[in-house]
């Protein structure tokens, strides 16, 4: 079962200034959830403390992701890509995107162990956090299919990585990708009619 999708903006270049030296943090874009977090205890009567928990897990997530794309283009000689050029009006081919996976020990940060699928595309990330005996094959082809459909689904609002991800149409395409967390085993037919639906609900 996937537990969380996550979308980021990976850290740009140092910043300017007297800050300190590093690269510039990740910013969780889009994040979604299905169940309840790996052992996490129930606290009926106290949301907002679920809430931040919650947040908490993810974005640490996230900066486990972010270091996994710098060590990625670090060793690979490829220069980081700390700004989006241009943004494609439809889904688009990520076969030869680089990605990969780790695993988090139990505490670091879910008290019980996942596995973490990525994507690295242009100045984003893409992330699924799995069971650890998930099927890491058909989590692999998931984020393939998934994260061009999500980056279909992003406005760029000015130069630089600052971009706007529409939830409404990213919760449609989980709703159909990612039912409940399950991942599919899904043939191109299906696909197809899928982009033509969410295409036409997002433009209404």
């Amino acid at each position: 079962m996937v537990r969380a999708v996550l979308l980021l903006a990976l850290g740009g270049p140092d910043p300017p200034g007297p800050a300190p030296p590093g690269p510039a943090p990740c910013r969780v874009l889009y994040a979604r959830t299905f169940g309840t977090p790996p052992g996490t205890p129930p606290a009926p009567g106290d949301p907002p403390r679920q809430r931040l928990r919650r947040k908490e897990q993810l974005l640490a997530v996230a900066r486990q992701v972010a270091s996994q794309c710098r060590l990625l283009q670090s060793s690979s000689g490829c220069p980081s890509s700390p700004q989006l050029p241009q943004l494609p009006d439809e889904p688009m081919s990520l076969q030869d995107a680089p990605g990969g996976f780790f695993q988090l020990p139990p505490g670091d940060p879910f008290p019980e162990r996942v596995t973490v699928a990525w994507l690295s595309v242009l100045a984003l990330a893409f992330a699924l956090v799995c069971d650890p005996q998930e099927n890491l094959s058909l989590a692999e082809i998931t984020l393939r299919r998934l994260a061009p459909r999500l980056l279909a689904s992003l406005r760029l609002l000015g130069p630089g990585a600052d971009v706007l991800l529409r939830p409404e149409t990213a919760d449609l395409l989980l709703d159909r990708l990612l039912p409940h967390g399950q991942m599919l085993f899904l043939n191109e037919r299906f696909l197809q009619a899928m982009d033509r639906e969410t295409g036409a609900k997002a433009s209404r």
